[in-house]
Formats: structure tokens, C-alpha cells, sequence
């Protein structure tokens, strides 16, 4: 079955990835993306809207499906290769997370819900995918099913 997945970037950076059709992590290493399947699902958190800013944006940025692509590195100039993976991108719109808080299991109970978020990518149940991406007003596919012979 088929996992989820909350990334952590800046509301700008994710909406360069939602243009490009494509999606990076901790700064831009391939081992996280690696960890990633054909069909997991993921939602971008943005915690300020540009990197690095004290600008606030606590809010789910973006929502999509990952592609079969492996991660692949792309040259973004000055030396910088960070890698990246393809990702289907689902309408939606940028949604707080204040609101959800209580309701999401990876943050219900917890006051320090933000720790999880300094690790760039981890994962969250079928239930809290669901609960965002019917606060982002929109829906992702289900999770693919293992083929049985």
C-alpha cells in the first residue's frame, strides 16, 4: 500500500516545484526522495513563505501523487545539483495548519507539534492526508493497492 508523506519548503520554493511539476527536500538531497514510491502521496507544509524569511506562512502549501521517475539531479546553476522527483500535483488551495492542529494524529495532544517538521520529510497516516487535502479542498487519488497474482 501506498504511503504519506508531509515535506517541509518554503511556500515560494513549493510553488516553483507545483510550476515545474516536481518536488525537493532537505535541501535538495536525493536520500529522502529515495525513501518515496510510484504512488505515495504527499503534502507540502510550509513554515515561512520565502527560505530562510521570518515571513510566516504555517500553512499546507501544495498536494500531489509521486510520479515512476527515480530522484534525478538538476543543475540549478552556481553549483548547486540538488535532486528532485516528479510529482502529479493536485489543485487546492494553501490551507493554515492552526486550524487542523487537534484533528491531525501526527500533531493531536502534542505542544511541540513542529519537531516532526525539522526533518523535511516523514510520514503521516491515511487519516491526516485525507483531513488536509479536504482542508486544501481537494481530494488525492487512494493510495495504490499491491497486485495480487
Amino acid at each position: 500500500m501506498g504511503r504519506n508523506w508531509i515535506a517541509v519548503a518554503s511556500a515560494e520554493h513549493v510553488r516553483r516545484g507545483r510550476a515545474g511539476g516536481f518536488m525537493q527536500v532537505c535541501h535538495g538531497k536525493a536520500a529522502p526522495l529515495r525513501r518515496m514510491q510510484p504512488g505515495d502521496r504527499v503534502a507540502y507544509y510550509s513554515p515561512t513563505e520565502s527560505f530562510g524569511g521570518k515571513d510566516r506562512a504555517q500553512s499546507f502549501t501544495a498536494i500531489g501523487v509521486v510520479q515512476d521517475r527515480e530522484p534525478y539531479p538538476f543543475d540549478m546553476g552556481g553549483g548547486f545539483v540538488p535532486f528532485r522527483r516528479d510529482v502529479i500535483w493536485m489543485g487546492g488551495a494553501e490551507t493554515p495548519i492552526h486550524p487542523l492542529l487537534d484533528r491531525l494524529e501526527f500533531s493531536a495532544g502534542q505542544r511541540n507539534w513542529g519537531y516532526q517538521l525539522r526533518f523535511g520529510l516523514f510520514a503521516i497516516s491515511d487519516h491526516d492526508m485525507e483531513l488536509i487535502a479536504q482542508a486544501m479542498g481537494t481530494a488525492v487519488p487512494v493510495p495504490a493497492q499491491p497486485t495480487l497474482l
